[in-house]
C-alpha cells in the first residue's frame, strides 16, 4: 500500500521552446524547395517496407543541419532503438538541436539511455505523463503509482519525426525491432509516410504543443536529478557503441510499390513524391488529464476520422490492428452499407494479435459488423509471413499494426489511431488526412496484399448461426470453422477472459 503512494516531483516551470525556422544552408531545405511544385501542396511517399522506413529516419538524422524533433510512444532498448538514439547523439555532436519526447509507459530498461542522451549538449529529452518511481520493471512502475492509476493509464500514442523543419515521417510505427522487420520471432505489418511540403509546419506546431505541455517532465527530473553528466554520457556511449548494434541496414533495391530507398532521392537532390492537399491533426495533450471520456472523445482523432467516413459515397476501407467499434461504430457501418457504401475492414485474428484482451472486445462486435454488411478480414500470422514481398525475416510471424482509412479511393487517413475505446478516450493520437487518388491507390494496394494474400475472410456459414473463415493455402480454398492458427487452449483462454475485461479499458 505504501509503495502505491509515490508522487511525482514538483514540476518546475520550463522555458517555452518552439520549432526553429528552416535554414537555407541545410541540404534538406534545399532539396525540399527544389522538389515542391507549389507552396500549398504536400509531397508524400508511402513506406510499407520496414527497412526503408527505418532508413528514412536514419538518413534524415544523419543529414540534419539544424534541428531534429522526435516524438514516440515507444523507443525500445533494442538494436533499432539504440541505432536511432546513437544517430541522434551524433547529430547533436554536429551542433544539431535535438528534442526527444517519449511516452513513459514503455521506458522500462531504457532510463539509462534516455538520461544519458540528455546529458549531451544540444539535446533535451522529456517524458510524457511520467511514472514517479519503482522504475525497474513494468509492473513495479504501476505499483508505485497505484493511487495515481487514472492518470498513468492515459498515454501519448503519437509517432512523429521532423528534420530541419522541412521533412517528416509519420504513421503507425514505434521504434523497435519488430516494427521494421528486424525481429527473429514476430514483426508488424505497418505503414508510414515520408512527408515534405505544406504539412510539415503543421506537424511542427503539433510537436511544440506537446513539448511545452504541462504533461511533460525533463527526464533528469525523474531519473537521477543530481547525476554526473560525464558519467551518464560515458554510460550512453557504451550502450549504443559497444557490441553488434546492426548499424548497417541491408536494403533491397526496391519495395513492393517499386520505390527505392529515400536516400537515393536525397543523394540526387530531388524527391520523387505524390503531391496533394493534406492536413495534420492530433488530440490535445490535456486529453490524458480529462476526467470525462465523453469530452475526450469529442476532441479525438477518432471522431474526426469517423465523421469523414460517414460522408463516403462509394467505399470505406479500414486497416486497424485493434478494432472495437462499439454500438455507435457498428451503427455507423450499418448506415454506410444501407446507402450502398462498401465497408471493408482488415484487422488482426486471435492468432495474430499481440493484445489478446483487446481481441475479446472485438469479438463482441464481430457478428454485428457482419450482419451490418461489413466485409471483414482477419490477418493470419502464418499466411502473411509467407508473403516475402513485405520483407519478413526468416520464419518470424506477422501481425497487423497499420492504421489507415481510405475513403472513396481518394481520401486517406494514416496515423497512430486504432478504432478502439482507448484511442478515442484514453490515449492521445496523431494523424494526417491526404486528398490524393494516387496516394489512395498505393495505400489500397498494400492493404490488398495483406487482405487477399495474408488473411482470412470472416463470414456466416449457410446456417447463419456460426462463423467461417475463408482463406487460401497454396492457391487452394480453405474453409475453417474455428479461429485460424490457434489452439484449443488459446481459444478457451479468450472465452474465459472476455466477461472480466472492461471495454472502456481496451
Amino acid at each position: 500500500m505504501l509503495s502505491g503512494c509515490g508522487t511525482l516531483p514538483q514540476r518546475m516551470a520550463l522555458p517555452h521552446s518552439a520549432a526553429l525556422p528552416p535554414v537555407a544552408a541545410s541540404p534538406l531545405v534545399k532539396i525540399a524547395e527544389v522538389s515542391q511544385p507549389a507552396a500549398d501542396l504536400t509531397g508524400l511517399r508511402l513506406m510499407p517496407f520496414g527497412l526503408f522506413s527505418l532508413d528514412a529516419r536514419i538518413q534524415l538524422a544523419q543529414r540534419a543541419h539544424n534541428t531534429l524533433d522526435v516524438q514516440y510512444y515507444q523507443i525500445h532498448n533494442d538494436k533499432t532503438g539504440r541505432l536511432l538514439l546513437r544517430t541522434l547523439r551524433d547529430a547533436s555532436l554536429r551542433g544539431v538541436r535535438v528534442r526527444l519526447l517519449v511516452d513513459d509507459l514503455f521506458t522500462t530498461g531504457g532510463d539509462e539511455l534516455f538520461r544519458g542522451l540528455a546529458a549531451f549538449d544540444n539535446v533535451e529529452v522529456r517524458l510524457f505523463n511520467p511514472f514517479c518511481c519503482n522504475r525497474t520493471g513494468f509492473v513495479s512502475k504501476f505499483a508505485g503509482s497505484l493511487f495515481d492509476y487514472k492518470r498513468v493509464n492515459r498515454r501519448m500514442h503519437n509517432k512523429l519525426f521532423i528534420a530541419d523543419g522541412v521533412m517528416a515521417v509519420a504513421g503507425g510505427r514505434n521504434i523497435a525491432d519488430e516494427y521494421f522487420m528486424r525481429s527473429e520471432s514476430g514483426n508488424f505489418v505497418d505503414m508510414d509516410a515520408f512527408i515534405v511540403g505544406a504539412l510539415v509546419p503543421q506537424l511542427a506546431t503539433i510537436f511544440d504543443e506537446y513539448w511545452n505541455s504541462t504533461q511533460v517532465y525533463p527526464v533528469e527530473a525523474i531519473v537521477d536529478p543530481d547525476g554526473n553528466a560525464a558519467s551518464w554520457r560515458l554510460q550512453f556511449d557504451h550502450g549504443v557503441d559497444d557490441g553488434e548494434q546492426m548499424m548497417t541496414l541491408n536494403l533491397p533495391p526496391i519495395d513492393i510499390l517499386g520505390y527505392g530507398p529515400i536516400h537515393e532521392d536525397l543523394d540526387a537532390g530531388q524527391l520523387g513524391l505524390i503531391w496533394g492537399k493534406a492536413v495534420a491533426f492530433a488530440d490535445p495533450p490535456w486529453k490524458v488529464s480529462e476526467a470525462s471520456d465523453i469530452r475526450a472523445r469529442s476532441v479525438s482523432v477518432t471522431t474526426n476520422v469517423l465523421d469523414r467516413a460517414t460522408r463516403a459515397q462509394t467505399e470505406v476501407v479500414i486497416s486497424s490492428p485493434y478494432l472495437i467499434p462499439g454500438p455507435s461504430g457498428v451503427q455507423t457501418f450499418a448506415d454506410l452499407t444501407a446507402r450502398k457504401v462498401k465497408v471493408k475492414i482488415l484487422t488482426n485474428s486471435l492468432a495474430a494479435t499481440d493484445e489478446p484482451l483487446v481481441h475479446t472486445g472485438y469479438v463482441r462486435y464481430r457478428g454485428a459488423m457482419l450482419l451490418s454488411g461489413v466485409d471483414l478480414y482477419e490477418l493470419s500470422p502464418i499466411l502473411i509471413q509467407r508473403n516475402k514481398r513485405l520483407g519478413f525475416l526468416g520464419s518470424s510471424l506477422g501481425r497487423l499494426h497499420a492504421k489507415t482509412v481510405v475513403i472513396d479511393r481518394s481520401i486517406v487517413y494514416i496515423g497512430s489511431m486504432n478504432l478502439d475505446p482507448r484511442s478515442a478516450s484514453k490515449n492521445t493520437e496523431l494523424g494526417i488526412i491526404i486528398d490524393s487518388p494516387a496516394f489512395a491507390k498505393e495505400v489500397l494496394r498494400v492493404i490488398n496484399i495483406s487482405k487477399l494474400q495474408g488473411s482470412y475472410r470472416v463470414r456466416f456459414a449457410p446456417d447463419t448461426q456460426t462463423l467461417e473463415w475463408l482463406g487460401f493455402h497454396d492457391d487452394m480454398e480453405v474453409i475453417l470453422t474455428v479461429e485460424p492458427d490457434t489452439t484449443f487452449l488459446t481459444r478457451l483462454q479468450s472465452i474465459l477472459l472476455a466477461p472480466f475485461v472492461p471495454e472502456s479499458e481496451l
